[in-house]
């Protein structure tokens, strides 16, 4: 059973950054790769960002149109943790974000953490 725990959400003002964590244990190894994923009030989740596993891709990431150019995940493998680091955020950007673990190119999610909330003040 694989286990999900995020942190480091919080309040922050727009043009803020905030570094979300995302803890891993059991086994992932045979996941594609790891994944970001939001959830605004009254509005559908949307992908983030991905980052995926494997000794000959390893390391490609991929992100969401409204967040490239502001938002990178990374891993630490020696802690078993997914990042993603959060730079001039907007208030748009407040939303419950999830990481999840991914399990083909088409980031059909396999398992789910309990979100952590980020929200953007103007």
């Amino acid at each position: 059973q694989v286990q999900l725990v995020e942190s480091g959400g919080g309040s922050v003002q727009a043009g803020g950054s905030l570094r979300l964590s995302c803890a891993a244990s059991g086994l992932i190894f045979g996941a594609y790769g790891m994944g970001w994923f939001r959830q605004a009030p009254g509005k559908e989740r949307e992908f983030v960002a991905a980052l995926r596993w494997g000794r000959w891709s390893g390391g490609n990431t991929n992100y969401g149109d409204s967040v490239k150019g502001r938002f990178t995940i990374s891993r630490d493998d020696a802690k078993n943790t997914v990042y993603l680091q959060m730079n001039s955020l907007k208030p748009e950007d407040t939303a419950v974000y999830y990481c999840a673990t991914l399990r083909n190119s088409k980031y059909d999610v396999t398992y789910w953490g309990q979100g952590t909330q980020v929200t953007v003040s103007s």
